[in-house]
């Protein structure tokens, strides 16, 4: 058992060194200039950023005129030295907008066929890690449930690794409950095995204070499609135990239509919650899931929500 685990917890690392090399090149390789298209468009329609008006912030916007009335510590008097009037030195507002992003990092995940390009778990960690690049470089902040706070830190991806090879908690496939505030968007890579009892509970935890926010479930072409036949032997590695199967070929039919059950029970209580449901196979691109979760860090403030590029199969 101790092996197992220290080959576990080797296979990991292994991953999110590969996932942090990979992430930085997917992130600078995406065109520049669509993701600047989309974050003015995200501007203009939620208002999140770039809102010329006067409020708590960290940007310089414009000086105006003192108003009689006002605190005298307000007055800017290196400005107001150069003439005859006294001057305010007014900040940009900004909205907080923190985005959590929550990789499965639990045993299942590490599930690759041959015909994947990446293990699941290093698909949703060179995602994530991507991801988040992108979102701080667009001013977002960005935390880990349960494992990192919100940081607006240009070495956010090396943060990120580090919580995790630091990270001795039990592997949990689905986020840890945690309160996010109503402005935050909640961005969750599994693969989404887990009975609906549980997909629900959390659903119904994160979206409890108005949060929105997108489920990706990872999955491996071989968990699509299921091209056993023969006696196989199956191993569930979470401690579900083994089946063997006499002729595989003969469960694709009932498999398809469990999966596709399945997923049509996620589908249904992300619509209800106006939140977002994809899936991504790891035989794609992971640009393109990128694109799709970039493409979709809008905050609507109006329960408009709006995501254009598709990845894998989109709800």
């Amino acid at each position: 058992m101790a092996a197992e685990t220290t080959h576990a917890a080797d296979g990991e690392i292994l991953a999110i060194r590969r996932a942090d090399g990979e992430s930085r090149t997917l992130a600078a390789t995406l065109p520049r200039l669509v993701l600047e298209a989309r974050r003015i468009a995200a501007n203009v329609i939620h208002g999140l950023h770039g809102r010329r008006r006067a409020g708590a912030g960290e940007s310089f916007w414009q000086y105006r005129r003192f108003v009689s009335g006002e605190p005298s510590q307000n007055v800017d008097w290196r400005r107001s030295a150069r003439d005859d009037h006294l001057y305010v030195r007014e900040q940009e507002w900004e909205a907080a907008h923190t985005v959590w992003l929550w990789p499965d990092r639990s045993p299942s995940m590490a599930f690759a066929s041959r015909q994947a390009r990446d293990s699941k778990l290093e698909r949703a960690l060179i995602v994530t890690f991507a991801l988040a690049e992108l979102l701080v470089a667009g001013g977002e902040r960005v935390g880990i449930p349960g494992l990192m706070n919100p940081t607006a830190s240009r070495a956010v991806i090396d943060k990120m690794a580090q919580a995790m090879l630091h990270d001795d908690a039990a592997r949990l496939s689905l986020p840890p409950s945690f309160v996010p505030s109503a402005l935050a968007e909640i961005v969750v890579l599994s693969d989404f095995w887990s009975p609906m009892p549980e997909i629900r509970a959390m659903l119904t935890g994160l979206s409890a204070s108005g949060a929105h926010g997108t489920l990706v479930q990872v999955v491996d072409p071989a968990e699509e499609s299921f091209p056993y036949s023969g006696r196989i032997e199956f191993v569930e590695p979470e401690g579900g135990g083994e089946i063997t199967a006499g002729r595989a070929e003969k469960w694709v039919g009932d498999y398809v239509a469990r999966v596709a059950a399945h997923r049509d029970e996620i589908r249904h209580d992300t619509n209800k919650l106006d939140w977002l449901f994809s899936t991504h196979t790891t035989s794609r691109s992971a640009a393109e899931l990128l694109l799709f979760l970039h493409s979709g860090m809008m905050v609507n403030k109006g329960s408009v929500r709006t995501a254009t590029v598709k990845a894998g199969r989109t709800a």
